[in-house]
């Protein structure tokens, strides 16, 4: 072989080395990179749930809540940490995701609704209004509250029906949480005759209810009166229940009773049919 072919074939290997090492550590580098950046991705998607988990059990959420968002927590640092590490490796990630950005916009369209739903089970289930075996009033309907999941909330009725509501009219309407108010005011009200003792009445009425099971003592009950252009005199009797010790139908249904009773045992006539009304307060 020739001195001349050994100098090409030297200088034709050194430009093959020098292309690979060009290309190939480069390359490499950038595998090495996106292999650290997942590993670092993996590792802070464990730390992001394990914080989401413990912030949420010191709150008390649900169970249900805590697995659900610990997963979102985890997913999105993990997704997030994927990203970082395919654009270390040249991945083309701009037609990638303008694609999916206009195939989720297309489903979230579609299932606007169900998104709508499961967002507001989101937030039902962090802040917690409510929880199963509360007796609540929502819509309209009032009843003891069965499930909550990511899109409906369930209640049985008073009447017996199990009403599913979705979320977002649940969150989006009055919601009252009757069991986070355990004592609850109950109103009577009547009308007598002029010229009536309203003395009488009035210690009668009290004393009426207050034989009641779970009627608080303190605040003690009440009767106000007031005139009316029908020569009556309106009154209301004002009481409060412990619904912890009563159930707060049985205790208008035995205070209307209770009421009637005694004003009859008094000789004291009602020209008014005795109504009653029933309201929450949390406090006393």
């Amino acid at each position: 072989m020739t001195e001349e072919l050994q100098q090409a074939l030297a200088e034709l290997l050194r430009m093959l080395q020098e292309e690979v090492v060009a290309r190939f550590l480069p390359a490499l580098s950038n595998l090495i990179a996106a292999l650290v950046i997942f590993a670092l991705g993996i590792y802070l998607a464990g730390l992001a749930s394990r914080a989401v988990r413990s912030a949420l059990l010191r709150r008390k959420s649900s169970t249900q809540a805590v697995l659900m968002l610990t997963k979102i927590a985890r997913w999105t640092v993990f997704i997030l940490g994927l990203t970082a590490a395919l654009q270390q490796l040249n991945f083309n990630l701009t037609a990638f995701l303008t694609g999916l950005g206009i195939v989720g916009f297309t489903i979230g369209f579609a299932l606007q609704d169900v998104s709508k739903n499961f967002v507001s089970g989101i937030i039902l289930l962090i802040q917690q209004p409510f929880q199963p075996g509360d007796v609540i009033e929502v819509r309209g309907y009032a009843g003891v509250v069965m499930a909550v999941d990511l899109r409906t909330t369930d209640i049985r009725t008073w009447d017996g029906r199990v009403v599913i509501l979705p979320n977002a009219d649940v969150i989006t309407n009055p919601i009252i949480n009757y069991s986070r108010a355990p004592h609850q005011r109950i109103e009577i009200s009547a009308g007598v005759e002029k010229g009536s003792d309203l003395t009488v009445i009035s210690e009668a009425a009290k004393n009426a209810v207050l034989q009641i099971p779970g009627v608080l003592a303190d605040p003690s009950p009440q009767v106000v009166f007031q005139a009316n252009h029908e020569n009556l005199i309106d009154f209301k009797l004002y009481y409060w229940v412990n619904t912890r010790l009563m159930d707060i139908t049985l205790a208008k249904d035995a205070g209307l009773a209770r009421v009637q009773a005694a004003l009859d045992e008094g000789g004291i006539r009602l020209p008014t049919p005795i109504q009653s009304l029933i309201s929450t307060n949390g406090s006393r």
